[in-house]
């Protein structure tokens, strides 16, 4: 298997693109660390379709905007399953509304969780990746960091600021062994956009004329996670049907 020995920590592993990405890694020989905050049994059932895999599973509730809560979260793993190879940070939210009456806390929870939280993930994690010289790093953007949306100023802003972040992440551990890269997915199938319609505008630009699913992203995961992906670093992968192209 790809991943066998390796743990890997996926924050908002108890749903959506995070469960996705936390069982193809999985299947493909990880033990996983499934960081979440909200209800515990769905993480908890995640951490079971894991383990029946063969894999060891851990659930830790985490908020990602708590820096001291995020160093305690990783030393905890690294104490359970003895490392962390692999760093996915996912944990995301919205607050969509157009700039003129966005209020600043929806703006400011936007930021502090998508961009500063994988801040201060990849911080918590950035020393152990250095010493020992090797670490793979994958960030969960969207086209939006790329091309905008109107309705989206803090979360285009937070998912173009994971683009450059990790660029810089890129530079600062590239000769370390450490990769760090970003997915940005388009119109993938969760919560997230199940109020999107068939004939919405945006979804009819899509050039393959359907939403993505969970696992179109699981497999690019997969892929940076991998040795397959070791020569590639500071590199945004779109899994979009085309939308951005």
């Amino acid at each position: 298997m790809k991943l066998e020995n390796r743990i890997a920590l996926v924050t908002g592993a108890s749903q959506g693109l995070g469960k996705a990405i936390a069982l193809k890694l999985a299947a493909n020989g990880a033990d996983i660390a499934v960081i979440y905050v909200g209800p515990e049994e769905p993480a908890l059932e995640v951490c079971r379709e894991i383990e029946a895999m063969g894999r060891r599973a851990k659930c830790y509730p985490c908020d990602v905007r708590d820096q001291e809560a995020v160093e305690a979260t990783v030393k905890a793993v690294s104490q359970d399953l003895g490392k962390v190879d692999i760093l996915v940070n996912n944990a995301g939210v919205t607050r969509d509304g157009l700039m003129l009456s966005m209020k600043d806390e929806d703006y400011d929870a936007v930021l502090d969780i998508n961009l500063k939280g994988a801040f201060h993930m990849i911080r918590a994690c950035y020393r152990d990746f250095m010493r020992k010289k090797y670490g793979k790093i994958i960030n969960i953007s969207s086209i939006a960091g790329l091309v905008g949306n109107a309705g989206q100023t803090n979360y285009a802003a937070s998912k173009a600021g994971l683009i450059g972040m990790s660029k810089s992440v890129a530079k600062e551990l590239g000769s370390r062994g450490v990769c760090c890269n970003c997915i940005a997915p388009g119109f993938i199938e969760t919560d997230m956009t199940k109020d999107i319609k068939a004939d919405n505008p945006l979804l009819v630009q899509v050039p393959m004329k359907k939403m993505g699913t969970p696992e179109d992203v699981a497999n690019v995961a997969l892929f940076l996670a991998s040795p397959d992906s070791d020569y590639i670093t500071g590199e945004t992968i779109r899994v979009d049907g085309g939308l951005a192209t």
